[in-house]
């Protein structure tokens, strides 16, 4: 089975530059489960990934709802 490295730790632990790097060591995606990232609009008060670390690799569930739209854990699933 293929291993799948888990980055986690609290805010402004360096999490996405440690995803950063494992991306360009090894192929693989980002997936985000930052509760506040899945909101377009909201790049400051979320430090959303800059577009230098966007190209690195694909990321996943970063700008899909508006911030009037609710996102629940439950359509995560």
């Amino acid at each position: 089975a293929p291993i799948v490295p888990c980055v986690v730790g609290p805010t402004a632990a360096g999490k996405t530059a440690v995803a950063a790097l494992l991306a360009q060591r090894f192929p693989c995606e980002i997936i985000s489960v930052d509760s506040a990232m899945v909101y377009r609009g909201m790049d400051i008060g979320t430090a959303k990934p800059g577009r230098d670390v966007l190209a690195i690799a694909p990321h996943h569930l970063i700008d899909i709802r508006d911030p009037w739209e609710s996102y629940s854990a439950g359509q995560f699933c």
